[in-house]
């Protein structure tokens, strides 16, 4: 998909949102949901969305939507780093299928990384263990702030 387009209501994204998708929440205010992500790249890869957007990409957001998102990214980010003690954070947002954008609803990726321990492929890595993402969605959870 391009740059351009209509918001699918039907994307992944906005069924967790409404409840008619499961995912491992790490938390949830007003104005965003953070997720774990069932394709991770690596141990903990976290997802944080707008609650109440239909921006398909960052240049579709609102700048209010974009100030209240950006601080549940460090708020989540903190977290990440104060359960998980990675040596490194990568904090990423893709726009566009060219640029590696799979769901076509705004978010961010906050990947820990280890040194030595490689990172896997965006979206094309197995889906991990439903289990194992609800445990570590609950180490991140304790941590928020």
């Amino acid at each position: 998909m391009s740059l351009d387009g209509t918001y699918d209501a039907g994307n992944i994204f906005a069924k967790i949102l409404r409840g008619e998708a499961p995912a491992a929440r790490v938390f949830e205010d007003d104005h965003v949901l953070a997720f774990m992500d069932v394709f991770p790249q690596g141990r903990g890869h976290t997802l944080v969305i707008p609650k109440h957007s239909t921006a398909r990409n960052l240049m579709d957001e609102e700048p209010q939507v974009l100030s209240e998102l950006i601080l549940g990214v460090q708020r989540v980010t903190r977290a990440v780093r104060a359960a998980l003690k990675p040596d490194g954070i990568l904090v990423t947002q893709f726009n566009g299928a060219t640029a590696g954008q799979t769901i076509f609803h705004l978010h961010f990726h906050i990947i820990p990384r280890w040194e030595g321990v490689a990172l896997g492929r965006h979206a094309s890595g197995g889906m991990a263990d439903p289990a194992e993402l609800k445990a570590l969605a609950e180490q991140i959870a304790a941590q928020i702030t």
